[in-house]
């Protein structure tokens, strides 16, 4: 079975040092950086993963995050000693699939590294090599389930795997109405608490911003107040 790989752009060495030795005996191929600068330089076509620290010197997380998306979808695993509801939107809003706060259990960790790249290599890994043509058409979207692409009248959008995950399950089930823990648990595949419906509240926004023509007047994907969200297919 191929390795998956993961890059760690982390300041502390000693944390740098524990979460390699985590992965790597759990098969991952690991590749290390210390600052935001240097983990760019070894950001590959073949990474897998990012962890990616917030608190660095230099170039800090939310900048490298940023830069990262200009070039890559790769899931990225924020680790922050910060805590605050505020600070956790706002690394979402830079770009991040995932948020883990220091001091963290190397068991929540792996947990977390499992879940994006289980979910990155369903949605948005490497071509799956299929004959059968596989998509959805609804509205003007259409999902390329093969290649994992997303075009909106004719446009094709750059999603990340958590965006894209929560428009194909929308999709999927068009007129549906999803609760903010439907989503939450369907998508993240953990539990869902009260503090989850901002984090799915950030996603649905960027979301829309890269489907929707007017994004604070959605077209696609309805706020249905009290409720949760819906897909309609109804525009053109």
């Amino acid at each position: 079975m191929e390795k998956q790989n993961v890059l760690i752009i982390e300041d502390d060495a000693d944390i740098r040092e524990g979460v390699r030795i985590l992965l790597q005996s759990e098969n991952y191929n690991i590749e290390e950086a210390e600052n935001g600068s240097s983990g760019l330089k070894k950001l590959k076509e073949q990474t897998d993963l990012v962890i990616l620290d917030i608190m660095m010197p230099g170039m800090p997380g939310l900048r490298t995050c940023e830069e990262i998306r200009k070039i890559s979808n790769v899931p990225v695993l924020f680790l922050t000693a910060k805590s605050q509801e505020s600070d956790k939107l706002i690394g979402l809003m830079a770009g991040g699939d995932d948020y883990l706060t220091k001091p963290f259990s190397y068991a929540e960790l792996l947990g977390r590294v499992k879940a994006l790249l289980r979910r990155y290599k369903i949605y948005m890994g490497k071509k799956i090599e299929d004959k059968e043509e596989k998509y959805i058409d609804l509205g003007g979207i259409r999902i390329d389930e093969r290649f994992n692409e997303v075009c909106v009248n004719g446009m094709e959008k750059e999603l990340s795997d958590i965006e894209y995950h929560i428009l194909l399950l929308m999709m999927q089930h068009p007129g549906k109405i999803f609760s903010a823990q439907n989503l939450y648990e369907s998508v993240w595949e953990e539990p869902y608490f009260y503090s989850c419906n901002s984090t799915v509240m950030v996603h649905i926004r960027k979301l829309r911003v890269k489907i929707e023509p007017d994004a604070k007047n959605p077209q696609y994907i309805k706020t249905i107040w009290g409720k949760g969200y819906k897909f309609s297919a109804e525009s053109k």
